[in-house]
């Protein structure tokens, strides 16, 4: 027998699994098979998001780091930051997403910082760029709960795992938030928390982030949103 809460959440899970079938439908001939690369600070949610898009378009799915990671033969990006250095690692990074610039039909989660390097912008507005934006504290609790070790930029803080991380990605942020908001689509999940109702965007499910991001995606294809975003910062000139 199925507890009303468990009714509910059924219910739930199935107006959401609808709700994004039909709004990838909307989507899907407007974007001619570009690209769909998702930016956002680290424990923003890109590959579960990338995911769920990439089922529901028929798209297939990257993950940056993981590219990365293969092509240099080093298990895992920290590996790569300690062995190489972090250069080293922006330039592999470079490469593959001008590899992947070439491509069609990708949904691409890229790696925090990608967006400090104006080439990527480059390669990556060959598609479509998405701004998954947290805020900190959940950030800073998501990636608390699993530990800093494979987070080569925030290893070296000192303190307990939340202010170590909570610390670091408030500088990170002050460095990087201008170059986020050149994304073509912003997915902010406070407002989605608030229109749902919730105080905390940790009670998110990926599948209503990922029905945000589509939304936020078709207001930048329509030929209404096209003509809105004819704003291009600076930086991507640079």
């Amino acid at each position: 027998m199925v507890s009303a809460v468990g009714s509910e959440n059924v219910h739930a899970f199935v107006d959401e699994a609808l709700v994004i079938k039909r709004k990838s439908e909307d989507v899907a001939p407007y974007l001619n098979g570009r690209c769909i690369y998702l930016v956002g600070m680290m424990g923003s949610g890109k590959t579960t998001v990338g995911k769920i898009l990439s089922e529901v378009l028929g798209y297939s799915f990257f993950d940056s780091d993981k590219l990365v990671e293969q092509s240099v033969g080093m298990s895992s990006v920290a590996q790569i930051f300690q062995e190489r250095s972090e250069a080293f690692f922006r330039d592999s990074e470079s490469e593959v997403l001008r590899d992947l610039s070439t491509m069609h039909r990708l949904v691409v989660a890229t790696g925090g910082g990608a967006v400090i390097r104006p080439i990527n912008w480059k390669y990556m507005k060959h598609g479509i760029t998405v701004w998954l934006d947290v805020p900190l504290e959940a950030l800073a609790r998501r990636i608390a709960a699993v530990g800093t070790a494979s987070r080569p930029l925030l290893h070296q803080e000192l303190g307990d795992p939340f202010t170590k991380a909570f610390t670091r990605l408030t500088t990170l942020a002050e460095q990087r938030g201008d170059a986020y908001a050149n994304a073509d689509a912003r997915v902010c999940l406070q407002h989605i928390a608030s229109k749902q109702g919730h105080n905390d965007v940790g009670s998110l499910t990926p599948t209503a982030i990922a029905i945000e991001a589509l939304l936020q995606v078709e207001n930048f294809v329509t030929p209404k949103g096209a003509r809105a975003s004819g704003r291009r910062n600076s930086f991507l000139q640079a």
